[in-house]
């Protein structure tokens, strides 16, 4: 089965009733656990942003402190899921202020962790490229923002 385009579906959903409507969203959340994430940021958390940002970093602050340091290996593999989580969260927003912040958040609690950074490449290279990220979206923010940012960026090297 071939799935249809984006501009198929929205022309489709403009037709649909809006009883129907929220029965396919309802359906559409049972299949995917993404999909009713995204639908709870929709529906309960887009009009707050702040909230979201600070529920996202107790999220982080949790995971950063269930890190089995005992090795570097499962210190990674944590890392690894924390900044998976902040990809997924950083989708569901959509916005790029929030976005530069939960990576700027991340690497700075990774400094702050006491895992050492430079001795393991493959953690070095996972604290590279979120730095990379952040540098990538933030030339697309304001300069007011840019400033802000770049002061938290400096703090991090």
């Amino acid at each position: 089965m071939k799935s249809a385009t984006i501009h198929e579906i929205k022309q489709e959903l403009s037709t649909v009733k809006p009883a129907q409507l929220v029965e396919l969203c309802l359906r559409l959340a049972r299949f995917k656990k993404e999909n009713k994430e995204l639908l709870t940021y929709l529906l309960f958390e887009a009009n707050d942003e702040q909230a979201y940002i600070a529920a996202i970093k107790h999220e982080i602050d949790e995971n950063f402190a269930a890190i089995n340091l005992s090795q570097l290996y499962f210190a990674k593999k944590s890392l690894r899921k924390i900044a998976r989580i902040i990809n997924k969260y950083c989708r569901y927003s959509g916005s790029k202020q929030t976005e530069v912040e939960l990576r700027i958040y991340f690497c700075s609690q990774l400094k702050e962790s006491g895992i050492p950074v430079e001795r393991n490449p493959v953690i070095n290279n996972l604290f590279l490229s979120q730095l990379k990220k952040v540098n990538a979206v933030l030339a697309t923010l304001h300069e007011d923002l840019q400033y802000d940012y770049l002061r938290d960026m400096e703090k991090l090297q």
